[in-house]
């Protein structure tokens, strides 16, 4: 086991510092990508059996039926995304999550069938024309069929993604007495120290490092100096870990280390914004913003 280290060394540009900037645009382009390269790929395909069979359709609707269900279809990313955030499989719980997806296919099915539906009505319109989806619980049946497989293909891919990242980013553990700690612990259950394993590397996060945490999940991200470490935990379970005279629960999904804290912004709906020392702003609720008061204070 490689020797604990403070912290990654000075200068060294990991694989996730290379990668970290292009996130956004990757995960955006490949999603945009996809669904267009299917809906031109798709078109193709499906124009070539209209004409191969001889069968009555002008040359832009079958553009029109891809195109409209790949539109929807990326429409819905966001939505999925959220729901296995919400909701995330893995594999120690895949027995209890799985009617949960079913429920999330369904839905994600029929709001990809009425979306698609209502753009080809529009785009048959415009040309003077009708269209025609048929018999609704047959053609949605059949479409329900192709659609579970794709929500069930996306929800993988979005985990699988999601394993990597942690990999790249690394994965934060508390450290507990014994585990070659430089000191011992202050009071039972209280890490000082949150052991990150990175890859190859191993090192230690003092806790009053970390400027906030939130919840994701079956997991709690800690964001330490621009950087975040995935914790197996809850925050109910964490929180009751951490010091309480140096954080406090600000809302549902976020702790913050109250040393990070520069200004409380009230807003009209009785909610609040706390803004950080390094410009991040994070919800605040109704339900936590006395409390943060009176702490501050």
């Amino acid at each position: 086991m490689p020797s604990p280290r403070t912290d990654a060394p000075a200068g060294h540009r990991t694989l996730w510092d290379r990668y970290h900037p292009w996130r956004r645009v990757v995960e955006v382009g490949y999603w945009v990508g996809t669904f267009l390269v299917g809906a031109i790929a798709n078109s193709i395909t499906v124009g070539m059996d209209v004409a191969r069979l001889d069968l009555e359709f002008e040359a832009w609707q079958p553009a029109v039926w891809e195109t409209s269900s790949g539109l929807v279809a990326l429409a819905l990313v966001p939505a999925v995304v959220w729901y296995t955030r919400r909701f995330p499989l893995h594999l120690d719980n895949w027995r209890r999550m799985l009617p949960v997806h079913l429920l999330g296919s369904l839905a994600w099915s029929l709001l990809h069938v009425a979306g698609m539906v209502a753009l080809r009505k529009l785009a048959y319109a415009s040309v003077g024309d009708r269209y025609d989806f048929g018999e609704w619980w047959w053609e949605f049946a059949y479409e329900y069929l192709k659609d579970a497989r794709s929500y069930a293909g996306m929800v993988l891919l979005i985990e699988g993604y999601r394993v990597l990242l942690r990999r790249l980013q690394g994965e934060a553990s508390v450290l507990a007495a014994g585990d070659e700690a430089p000191e011992p612990l202050p009071a039972p259950g209280r890490p000082e120290r949150f052991l990150v394993r990175k890859l190859d590397r191993e090192f230690l996060v003092a806790a009053a490092e970390v400027e906030w945490l939130q919840a994701a999940g079956n997991y709690v991200n800690l964001h330490v100096r621009g950087r975040d470490y995935p914790l197996r935990s809850t925050m109910s379970a964490i929180e009751a870990q951490l010091d309480p005279s140096r954080f406090v629960r600000i809302h549902r999904g976020y702790i913050v280390n109250l040393d990070q804290v520069a200004s409380i912004e009230p807003l009209d709906t009785g909610d609040a914004r706390v803004h950080l020392r390094d410009s991040h702003v994070l919800p605040c609720s109704r339900r936590h913003r006395e409390q943060l008061r009176l702490r501050l204070a």
